[in-house]
């Protein structure tokens, strides 16, 4: 299996991390967004979309959408909670950190950090939305040590990706002492290094 991903993206290496914990392997490609790696002819014979990250099976059959490939590799595994309820739970947060998560979280870090704007030329929206966010997270995980039950699952994972580098969009972890606890909880259980 190769994965097409991109390091700086959060939603490529939620891909990767799942990857690694599971022990599945698979051959690692830098597609580079700012590069304009997924604008190419033959990355877009593979995901018209042209978005990473994007796995391709020793068949040649692609996946595409983070979440969809993280479920994917996932599936069986201890990952994913047996009890149905804690699985929707986890889902519920899948699909959470895709529309209410990352649009804000990510969105500044990557204008800020990666085109270099200022915190004033963003789009008052977005952090006002990043910071909600943090602190549904916060309030959430002042009693828990996890988000979908007792054990680390892909909510987890999925979330602490742009979370852990919310600083570099201006927003600052320390305004939510329980996601600091559990970025630092998180990073030891997936195994997570920068």
């Amino acid at each position: 299996m190769h994965i097409y991903g991109d390091s700086i993206s959060g939603n490529c290496l939620k891909v990767k991390w799942t990857a690694d914990l599971l022990g599945i392997r698979y051959e690692w490609i830098e597609t580079s967004v700012l590069k304009g790696d997924t604008r190419t002819p033959d990355f877009l014979a593979m995901n018209p979309a042209g978005q990473v990250p994007l796995i391709r099976y020793a068949d040649g059959g692609t996946l595409a959408q983070s979440n969809a490939i993280i479920l994917t590799l996932a599936e069986g595994s201890r990952l994913i909670p047996a009890d149905a309820r804690a699985r929707a739970r986890m889902l519920e947060w899948l699909f959470w950190e895709q529309y209410s998560h990352e649009p804000y979280v990510a969105v500044a870090r990557f204008q800020l950090h990666y085109l270099g704007k200022s915190p004033t030329e963003l789009d008052p929206k977005i952090v006002e939305r990043g910071k909600g966010a943090l602190k549904l997270l916060d309030e959430t995980l002042s009693g828990v040590d996890y988000l979908a039950g007792d054990a680390l699952t892909l909510a987890d994972i999925a979330l602490v990706a742009y979370t852990r580098v919310a600083h570099e969009g201006g927003f600052d972890l320390a305004d939510y002492p329980a996601v600091q606890r559990w970025v630092a909880r998180v990073e030891v259980a997936a195994n997570i290094r920068d």
